[in-house]
């Protein structure tokens, strides 16, 4: 069976950050991530972690300025500095909080850089942020975007993900597999997760084309989660969807999967 993890960002916004983690184990997660959990003190957070039994999944590193319009900063040739800060500050929260994945945004391509120097500077972030987390026993996990939602993300598709890190050549990176952006850029959702799941860290899912629940929109889930019995997967599903109604209304669809 799927283990399931709440995506506390876009899931029990009903409520603010800190109480999300409840409502997700009323709700029967037993796992949660979230995009960043820089604006609240390690502390607090691995005070609601303890207290509802909720394991962190993964986060992201810090991403630059979200609000400004930063998307990551992973393949910035003018950010290297702030990559690598960021990269301290995600390792000393993923400690506290005993989270063993953190994904690194490669972030949106900027203006100015050659194809060559992004490319250079994003597999050099890459194998810096690698090292360091593997000296705590850590894996970094890298994942492609679509151009939809996210116009001029840098990593795009499976393979570019995939060829990206076989030039890092870090024995502890992974590809984080979102199956709703996957669908959107390439399709062929079955034989990609088979060939690579040694390869696949982490899944995601969310339904296109409005992102909603699995089940309310194009990809046969019940066919997913069972394929991912079928190959082998034995790491969290995140659901990093938007819910059409109120989170609890829409938990229907995973039911048949937790009970």
């Amino acid at each position: 069976m799927p283990r399931f993890a709440a995506n506390l960002t876009m899931m029990f916004n009903e409520v603010p950050f800190l109480e999300r983690f409840g409502a997700a184990s009323r709700a029967g997660f037993r796992a949660v991530e979230f995009l960043f959990p820089y604006d609240f003190p390690a502390g607090q957070i691995k005070d609601e972690l303890d207290r509802h039994q909720l394991t962190v999944a993964l986060f992201n590193m810090p991403a630059g300025n979200w609000s400004a319009g930063d998307r990551g900063l992973a393949c910035d040739p003018a950010s290297v500095s702030q990559v690598r800060a960021g990269v301290a500050t995600a390792i000393e929260y993923a400690n506290a909080l005993d989270c063993r994945q953190i994904h690194l945004m490669a972030g949106l391509r900027p203006r100015g850089a050659s194809e060559g120097d992004m490319y250079d500077t994003y597999v050099a972030n890459v194998r810096y942020a690698a090292a360091e987390l593997a000296k705590h026993d850590m894996t970094l996990l890298l994942e492609a975007i679509n151009t939809r939602d996210m116009p001029g993300f840098y990593l795009n598709t499976s393979r570019q993900a995939l060829d990206l890190m076989e030039a890092a050549g870090a024995p502890n990176v992974r590809f984080q597999y979102d199956v709703y952006h996957m669908q959107i850029m390439e399709g062929d959702l079955a034989t990609t997760l088979k060939k690579h799941i040694a390869r696949i860290g982490h899944i995601q899912v969310a339904d296109p084309p409005a992102r909603n629940e699995p089940g309310t929109g194009e990809i046969n889930y019940p066919f997913i989660f069972e394929w991912l019995d079928a190959i082998g997967y034995s790491g969290w599903v995140g659901c990093e969807y938007r819910p059409k109604s109120t989170t609890t209304d829409g938990l229907g669809w995973m039911r048949p999967w937790t009970s």
